[in-house]
């Protein structure tokens, strides 16, 4: 398996939706969006952005953790990461998003 799409309904009536590589660990975290139409669309471009290595941008937390975000053409951010431990680890992220992303199905659980 390739990875999965897991789109969610918010307490507050949102949507989001997390990329889990093949072992269900969480890669990439969307931003919340007012519908499933949105969050679906959010999806999509995620699928198109996702190969593309000048979408990610590689940043650091407050606390010096490194995590990066994926950005459509348009530079706005379609998702984020969790801080890891590691440059390195955070770059094995961006590869996970980059080969999973792309071929993932939609686990929809709303």
């Amino acid at each position: 398996m390739a990875g999965k799409f897991v789109l969610q309904r918010t307490a507050d009536g949102q949507y989001l939706f997390n990329l889990q590589a093949a072992n269900g660990e969480v890669v990439l975290t969307s931003e919340r969006y007012m519908s499933k139409d949105a969050a679906l669309a959010g999806i999509a471009s995620v699928r198109i952005n996702a190969p593309i290595d000048a979408r990610y941008e590689r940043l650091s937390s407050s606390d010096g953790r490194p995590y990066f975000v994926l950005k459509g053409a348009n530079g706005r951010v379609l998702g984020h990461s969790e801080t890891y431990g590691s440059a390195a680890a955070r770059d094995r992220g961006i590869d996970s998003v980059e080969h999973h992303a792309p071929e993932a199905e939609l686990d929809d659980r709303t």
